[in-house]
C-alpha cells in the first residue's frame, strides 16, 4: 500500500509552466516587473498625453484672446455687461465648437471643460471694467489677435488630425477654428465680417494649418511643427497689417 501511494503522488500532473515561473519568481523580481511594466505603458501614452496637452494649451491662450476681442467690439456697440460677455464667449470658442461638432468630438471642449467659459468670463469681464485702457492698447489688441489666430489654427489643425480626419479638411478645419468666432462676433453687432472684407486673416491662418498637415505627412514631433506653424501664421498676419496687404477686391462698371 505504501508503494501505490508513493507512486500514486509521483504521477500526479505537474503545474502549468507558467505557474512554474511565476511561484519560482522572488517577489522582489516581480514587483521589479510590475514597475518596468508600468513604465512602458507611461511611455507609450506619453505622446498622446503631450498633444492633448499642447492642444489645450493653445486653446486656452486663443480663447482668451479673442475674447477680448469680443468684449471690445459688445463695449464699442454699447452693449450691456451680459452682451460684453456673450460677445467674448462667442468671439473666443465659436470656432473651436464648430470644429468639434463637425469631427464628431461631442459634447464641444468649450462646454464640457469650465476652463474656456473661464477664460472667456475673465476677459469679458476685465474689458467690462477696463475698456478704456484695453482700448488705448489698440496695437497690443493686434498683436494678441494674431497670436490667437495661429495659435487656433494650429490647435485645431491638430485635433482635427488627431481624430483622423484627412489632411486637407483639417487644414480647412484649422482655419474655421482661427476664424469662426470673429465670423460669429461681427454678425452679432451686425458688420460684414472683417475677415470677408480686409486683410490677410483667413489666408494666413490656412497658411500656418498647411504647416501643421505638412509636418504630419512627414511625421515631424506635434511640439515643433505646431510652433513652426504658428510662426508662418504669426508672421503673415502681422506683416500683412504693418504694411496693409489685402486681397483684390472686384470693382464693378460704376466705379
Amino acid at each position: 500500500m505504501r508503494n501505490e501511494t508513493r507512486v500514486s503522488r509521483d504521477e500526479r500532473p505537474a503545474p502549468p509552466a507558467a505557474e512554474q515561473t511565476v511561484s519560482s519568481t522572488p517577489p522582489a523580481l516581480r514587483q521589479r516587473n510590475r514597475v518596468e511594466l508600468a513604465t512602458l505603458v507611461t511611455m507609450s501614452d506619453a505622446p498622446l498625453l503631450s498633444t492633448a496637452t499642447l492642444v489645450l494649451t493653445l486653446d486656452m491662450i486663443g480663447t482668451f484672446v479673442f475674447a477680448i476681442s469680443g468684449a471690445l467690439a459688445g463695449v464699442r456697440n454699447r452693449l450691456d455687461l451680459f452682451g460684453v460677455i456673450v460677445l467674448a464667449f462667442v468671439a473666443g470658442n465659436a470656432g473651436g465648437m464648430t470644429r468639434d461638432v463637425l469631427i464628431g468630438a461631442v459634447p464641444p471642449a468649450a462646454i464640457d471643460n469650465s476652463l474656456y467659459f473661464g477664460a472667456s468670463l475673465v476677459a469679458g469681464l476685465a474689458t467690462f471694467l477696463w475698456h478704456p485702457n484695453v482700448a488705448r492698447l489698440q496695437n497690443e489688441i493686434l498683436l494678441f489677435d494674431a497670436i490667437g489666430l495661429a495659435t487656433f489654427a494650429v490647435a485645431g489643425t491638430q485635433k482635427a488630425l488627431a481624430w483622423g480626419i484627412n489632411p486637407i479638411a483639417a487644414a480647412l478645419l484649422g482655419m474655421l477654428t482661427g476664424i469662426g468666432g470673429g465670423i460669429l462676433r461681427d454678425l452679432l453687432v451686425n458688420q460684414i465680417p472683417i475677415v470677408l472684407r480686409a486683410d490677410l486673416y483667413a489666408v494666413a491662418a490656412l497658411a500656418g494649418a498647411a504647416v501643421v498637415v505638412a509636418g504630419h505627412i512627414l511625421a515631424w514631433p506635434a511640439a515643433p511643427t505646431a510652433i513652426a506653424g504658428a510662426i508662418v501664421c504669426l508672421a503673415m498676419r502681422l506683416i500683412a497689417i504693418r504694411r496693409r496687404w489685402n486681397l483684390p477686391v472686384a470693382t464693378s462698371n460704376a466705379e
